[in-house]
């Protein structure tokens, strides 16, 4: 199946929170990674309120998420890894509100 979205990081502290993951959560995220260049349109749970227009993914077990959002650049849509972080007191949905303040830097650009 050929890849719809190119992936980026919003910024440099979501592309620290993936390097940082521990063995068992980067495979979860990868894995997830590969099914949003694929269909991201389709995965998630969308949010609301200062989140509205992005989505998330939650891995229980894990006690894992991560805030994305797609955003069409006219040729390319990408899909932007906002947050990814433990459920804390909702404290990834916290970063993530405050990185959407600032301009993306798309970091660490992959897909088609």
């Amino acid at each position: 199946m050929s890849e719809r979205f190119t992936l980026a990081f919003y910024n440099k502290e979501s592309a620290k929170e993936y390097a940082n993951l521990d063995g068992l959560q980067r495979v979860l995220v990868g894995v997830a990674l590969k099914k949003l260049a694929q269909r991201a349109d389709q995965l998630g749970t969308p949010l609301e309120k200062e989140l509205a227009g992005c989505r998330k993914l939650k891995w229980r077990k894990a006690g894992l998420r991560m805030v994305y959002r797609i955003v069409d650049e006219t040729t390319v849509e990408i899909v932007e890894i906002i947050a990814i972080g433990r459920r804390d007191k909702e404290r990834v949905y916290r970063q993530a509100g405050r990185r959407l303040a600032l301009p993306p830097e798309h970091i660490g650009l992959r897909g088609r």
